[in-house]
């Protein structure tokens, strides 16, 4: 292993690339509104396009807050300022194939995903790279904070974007590398001040309008959505480090690794976070704070934006999304996935959640973290005579 070839110049835009057509992905938001109209000056031939994944049945509070029938006459109205003409495009069935079953089967087996990962892997970046050579366009864009970088070699990398607070890169691991060449990223080198100037000034009509935080197909908490499709089933929960029963739960798919509120336990007072989930036995098992530190991870389903022999032996590793990158050693990786040594312990790490690599700002890949099973005692009896159980 060795360290990629060093980056120069960034290459928002492909100078040989004017009058090329490409589709640009719109949701109705600021940042694709502004991604559009920077294209359009810099010689493309835009073709708008935002992608539907709303049922018919749309339930209320779902789709609300991007990607709605709202956010797309927003988006149409935003290609008309433009001046370039916009498509609907009908990705239910993907959606639901992709991004809503795998969401409720994860949780089913005790992980706990990320949908976004999952939508720009392989419906944005994929099926939408489809669809823009059958329109005829070279290039895809979005509004992603993520910076396009040409290396020395000649070779399209992704970077970090410029403003902190809102690179997206993580989410982009899953990206087919054949695909990278072929995404642009018109706002990575933008602060989102500057994007919300450029809108105003342009007098696009998202300039101001507020950005989506929640998952878009889920009406209120997660664990409200998850209750409606997975059944409950009454379960223990077990102390680690003596296999006791100290509490009750209503099914493993209602709590997450490192969790120490709302979990209902025979003597409250205590701490307990978490420690692992066994859907198999219907048991959450919880332990102090130290139980729920990892040493080092492993991954699957792994997707390389390089070649496995310029995988550094030293990098940098993210696992969520609002955390910063840590230091870690690859112990082994392969086309199917790979395995680190944290330099310093993490807190719970969660199985379903994405480990990131990255050289510096380079992005490197990623994968989906595996169950890491502690070494468990043998459960003991229950106590005859149960508390009622504590709903949280």
């Amino acid at each position: 292993m060795s360290a990629p070839s060093p980056a120069s110049a960034t290459v928002p835009a492909p100078a040989a690339a004017a009058g090329e057509r490409v589709l640009c992905a719109m949701s109705g938001g600021v940042d694709s509104s502004v991604t559009a109209a920077l294209l359009k000056d810099q010689g493309y031939q835009v073709v708008g396009a935002m992608m539907r994944f709303w049922p018919d049945d749309k339930r209320t509070d779902t789709f609300d807050s991007c990607c709605s029938p709202d956010a797309a006459y927003e988006a149409r109205r935003v290609a008309e300022q433009v001046g370039v003409p916009f498509y609907l495009l009908d990705y239910r069935e993907q959606f639901q194939r992709h991004i809503v079953g795998p969401f409720i089967d994860e949780y089913s087996k005790g992980r706990t995903p990320n949908p976004c990962v999952n939508c720009n892997t392989k419906v944005k970046f994929d099926e939408l790279v489809k669809k823009a050579k059958m329109l005829g366009c070279r290039y895809v864009a979005t509004g992603h904070y993520v910076k396009r970088v040409e290396s020395a070699r000649g070779e399209v990398e992704f970077h970090r974007g410029d403003d902190p607070r809102k690179d997206q890169t993580y989410f982009l691991w899953g990206t087919p590398r054949d695909a990278l060449p072929y995404i642009l990223f018109p706002v990575g080198e933008l602060e989102k001040p500057r994007v919300r100037e450029i809108a105003a000034e342009r007098g696009l009509l998202t300039a101001q309008k507020p950005e989506s935080q929640n998952i878009c197909f889920v009406p209120g908490k997660v664990q409200d959505f998850v209750a409606e499709h997975i059944p409950q089933a009454q379960g223990f929960i077990r102390e680690i480090s003596s296999g006791e029963v100290v509490g009750e739960h209503l099914g493993t798919q209602f709590y997450t690794l490192g969790q120490k509120k709302g979990l209902g336990l025979y003597q409250s007072h205590r701490v307990r976070h978490v420690v692992h989930l066994a859907p198999d036995t219907n048991t959450v098992w919880v332990g102090d704070y130290d139980d729920c530190l990892w040493t080092g991870l492993k991954a699957q389903s792994a997707n390389y934006l390089i070649d496995l022999t310029d995988l550094p032996e030293e990098l940098e590793v993210q696992v969520r999304y609002r955390t910063a990158p840590v230091k870690a050693r690859v112990v082994r990786a392969d086309e199917n996935g790979f395995e680190l040594a944290f330099q310093d312990p993490q807190f719970a790490v969660a199985p379903g959640q994405s480990a990131v690599l990255y050289a510096g700002p380079r992005l490197l890949g990623g994968g989906l973290i595996e169950d890491h099973v502690p070494t468990l005692p043998e459960p003991k009896a229950p106590p005859k005579k149960r508390p009622a159980v504590l709903l949280s």
